[in-house]
């Protein structure tokens, strides 16, 4: 028995329908249906598109993930046939967050459509994040302060590139760069446009077909010796203008 043949076993009685029908939904014959199901064939590509339409899974599923092991309904599906692990909670009801290890980063980029390898990750549970899908990234270099090496930056995944707003943070997953935390400028008709913190770096476009995964940034893990020593970052500095902005606002109104 093969995943595929497993899979289809398991999809069709989900459905509680019999192998006749199936077959007469696929327009061939019940032996040639049993023969995909007992894995002594596999069927041709014209077949497999139709069986995958007709349960509603894409082909990379149905051929290499077990999906027994995984509650269909609630499994997020990307346009682009890969998935998303369902959002699994802890005893108490929190939200189980996977953390990327900061050595093996770069293995993410073969493993984060790798239902067996997003579950080999260590997780952790923050009850404030709540209503979606979080994961946590390392931070590198000085781009972003104050996240620094040894922080992780924790995201809620997007699920459409038409959700990013302006001025706001995310982590960017990409075919050439990796994992990057960028602030999000402009959406061009092939690219973005996304900006460091840090003003030494300057703005720098992104193709779409390089975009594998976003994650909006919700929370921060600092390590325990962060200090921040940086004032100049653009959060803390915007804060403090905003804040004199709210004092100045407040001594007019006093001085009437």
């Amino acid at each position: 028995m093969s995943v595929f043949s497993d899979n289809i076993r398991f999809l069709r009685g989900k459905k509680m329908i019999t192998q006749q029908d199936l077959a007469d939904t696929l327009i061939i014959t019940r032996s040639r249906y049993v023969s995909y199901e007992d894995g002594r064939s596999e069927p041709p590509i014209e077949v497999l598109v139709k069986i995958s339409k007709f349960f509603n899974v894409s082909i990379d599923l149905l051929v290499s993930v077990d999906i027994r092991k995984y509650p269909l309904e609630e499994i997020l599906k990307l346009p682009d046939n890969r998935i998303v692990l369902p959002v699994v909670v802890d005893k108490l009801g929190n939200n189980s967050i996977e953390i990327v290890p900061q050595k093996a980063s770069m293995g993410y980029l073969s493993g984060y459509s790798d239902p067996e390898y997003i579950e080999s990750l260590q997780r952790i549970s923050l009850p404030f994040l709540v209503n979606g899908k979080y994961r946590a990234f390392p931070a590198k270099g000085d781009s972003m302060p104050p996240f620094k090496d040894g922080s992780y930056i924790i995201g809620k995944y997007v699920e459409d590139i038409e959700h990013l707003k302006p001025n706001k943070s995310y982590v960017f997953v990409t075919l050439n760069d990796g994992i990057s935390y960028k602030r999000f400028k402009a959406k061009k008709k092939k690219s973005i446009t996304v900006a460091a913190d840090n003003s030494f770096y300057k703005p720098y476009d992104i193709p779409l077909g390089e975009i594998v995964e976003i994650w909006q940034y919700a929370s921060g893990i600092f390590p325990e010796d962060f200090e921040p020593d940086n004032f100049e970052s653009y959060p803390v500095k915007d804060m403090f203008l905003e804040l004199r902005k709210e004092i100045r606002e407040l001594e007019r109104k006093i001085s009437r």
